[in-house]
């Protein structure tokens, strides 16, 4: 479902209608790139297909209308990682497997951060619109938003169908997306009539890739926590941890830590086999809910795929904008510490991440 929303042509239908919502206001086009990432991850569930959707779209146009070329890729670079948080996600899933999470429950609990992120990057990106004197957009048009609102709305639909399906019970998740994937499916060959015969092919080639890496993620894993069990390593790593600090908050101060440098060397599917069976037990020890403590740890590994030397997304914008990769770093530091206020607040407010599934009953 999420290769077929990356390549079914949908982000320009996507960038036109976060266009029409934004109008008027200096700095709109910045806006509209948060807007259309936050969009657009709620179709695919990843950050590097949601850079290269929207990056691809928006950047040429926003440096024409006169954005600074470095600080747009540095915002698009954090905008995409909006795509491992709201829901459908990618990441959300594998730490399902691993730790035996409700995938549903996940899923909601993702909204709210994903959505306090979103609402973050933006009044970040007014402030500094102000000040640098960015160029306004044209004022919204009802007519306009209506129009790009119809053009959209089928394929906005798709997460719909999937976290509707999944939050009601009336489907598990690998149903909610196998039919998701249909109707997505229907939506691009009878009604939008973007897709071919030969990017079909290409999607189900993609599909199945990404579908054997993360049954090898998952097999690793599997065997990974086995030896683990069999040699009580998590539980000598958990009593150690134990015996440096019995505070559940400093504990969670220390994962932060832990993760955050981890993912600024190393890819997100080493963290999950390696950290999650080692962390995850001594977080249950210390009765932190395993939905908290797994949004904690997506939200980490998000970071982790904007921050240098190896963040993925980092590496996609400088490809598909080419800006250099030093002008890229040296512009994102802002916009991470606007994520590393918000992970602060999912990490110390627990209720900010447990309050919808904890509302829609999939969790006591």
């Amino acid at each position: 479902s999420g290769n077929l929303m990356t390549k079914g042509g949908i982000s320009r239908r996507i960038c036109e209608f976060a266009r029409s919502i934004i109008g008027g206001v200096r700095g709109g086009m910045a806006l509209t790139l948060v807007l259309a990432c936050a969009f657009f991850a709620a179709l695919s569930g990843s950050a590097p297909a949601t850079v290269v959707a929207i990056g691809t779209m928006l950047y040429g146009d926003m440096v024409r209308m006169g954005y600074p070329g470095d600080r747009t890729a540095g915002l698009l670079v954090v905008s995409g990682g909006l795509g491992p948080i709201i829901p459908p996600s990618i990441i959300m899933v594998v730490y399902a497997t691993i730790t035996g999470a409700s995938v549903g429950a996940l899923f909601m609990a993702g909204m709210v951060p994903g959505v306090l992120l979103a609402v973050a990057l933006c009044v970040y990106v007014y402030f500094v619109a102000k000040k640098r004197n960015y160029p306004r957009t044209a004022p919204p048009k009802l007519r306009d938003y209506l129009l790009y609102l119809t053009k959209s709305i089928w394929a906005m639909l798709t997460p719909v169908i999937l976290l509707v399906g999944i939050y009601t019970g009336i489907m598990t998740p690998t149903e909610a997306g196998a039919i998701a994937g249909l109707y997505a499916l229907l939506v691009y060959f009878l009604i939008y009539r973007l897709m071919s015969w030969r990017t079909l092919k290409q999607v189900l080639v993609d599909t199945m890739k990404g579908t054997g890496s993360v049954s090898i993620m998952i097999g690793a894993a599997s065997a990974i926590s086995f030896i683990f069990a069999k040699e009580q390593i998590g539980t000598i790593l958990g009593n150690w941890l134990l015996s440096v600090t019995a505070n559940k908050y400093v504990f969670l101060f220390a994962v932060n830590i832990i993760i955050l440098i981890l993912g600024c060397l190393v890819d997100t599917s080493v963290i999950q086999l390696v950290m999650i069976p080692i962390l995850w037990p001594v977080a249950e020890a210390m009765g932190i809910n395993i939905i908290h403590f797994g949004l904690i740890i997506c939200f980490n590994m998000m970071v982790g795929l904007s921050t240098p030397p190896f963040g993925m997304c980092l590496f996609i914008t400088s490809g598909i904008s080419g800006t250099p990769l030093k002008d890229i770093i040296r512009e994102i530091w802002w916009p991470i510490i606007v994520m590393l206020i918000v992970l602060a607040v999912i990490t110390y407010i627990p209720d900010v991440v447990l309050f919808l599934p904890k509302l829609t009953g999939m969790m006591a």
